[in-house]
């Protein structure tokens, strides 16, 4: 079947082109032929993960092609991928929208996220590859620079390194996709934990406990110890959604 003809994107107003190349931007250099669909999924994905589309939004395929400068056809399969991942809601008559986070989610969020990251930590200190304990202590070192340089975005980005870092140690591939879905949970949720007061310094010492644990090939300890990093961020997570 003969895809959709690519929209142009004549008659935009100012506003909605300053959208168009936000979205835009995350395609890079355009889709490659060939993995289009692919290349519109992780677009689309980011997008919705850096919050430019934001919760609630809806997805309408027309924009979206003009955004992207492709058919509609792998608009519509880009859709029913970020579907399945949790991350858009389509309804049978009115379209396709990002998904939403209640209060319940994110709570049900650290809930598994506790269990995932501990298990990482343990099976991680059980193997200690090479050159894994002095990965984790040069991202929290980056991340007292940041911390220090009151970068805030540079902190999240990094602090989402350290945890992606601990878990590639753990080499278990079917927890590394768990909590690569967790990491795009956290990544949606409103602000970052690292803005409220003293927390910064908190996460590099729950950090170091981890790594050090680790170092020690102590699984126990290294779990306990994420297992609690995970709780205080609940904690501090709740108080930033309540305003307390």
């Amino acid at each position: 079947m003969q895809e959709d003809k690519a929209p142009t994107t004549s008659g935009i107003n100012d506003q909605s082109q300053e959208s168009v190349e936000r979205l835009r931007a995350y395609l890079h250099q355009g889709a490659v032929r060939g993995r289009t669909t692919d290349d519109v999924t992780g677009a689309m994905r980011e997008a919705i993960l850096d919050g430019v589309l934001s919760p609630s939004a809806w997805l309408r395929e027309s924009e979206l092609a003009t955004a992207f400068k492709v058919s509609r056809t792998p608009i519509r399969e880009a859709l029913k991928r970020l579907a399945d991942e949790g991350l858009v809601v389509k309804t049978a008559h009115h379209g396709a929208m990002v998904a939403s986070l209640s209060l319940e989610d994110v709570l049900a969020l650290y809930v598994i996220r506790e269990d995932l990251e501990g298990l990482a930590a343990r099976l991680a200190a059980v193997r200690c590859p090479e050159g894994l304990v002095e990965q984790l202590d040069e991202i929290n070192a980056a991340m007292r620079e940041a911390a220090e340089r009151e970068d805030v975005g540079r902190l999240s980005k990094l602090n989402l390194a350290w945890h992606r870092a601990l878990r590639t140690g753990a080499a278990n591939p079917y927890l590394e996709r768990f909590l690569n879905q967790v990491e795009h949970a956290v990544r949606r949720l409103p602000a970052t934990t690292l803005v409220h007061p003293g927390r910064p310094d908190e996460v590099l010492a729950e950090h170091a406990a981890v790594a050090r644990a680790v170092q020690e090939r102590n699984g126990e300890a290294a779990e306990q110890q994420a297992r609690a990093h995970m709780r205080r961020a609940r904690e501090i997570r709740l108080a930033v959604l309540l305003g307390a």
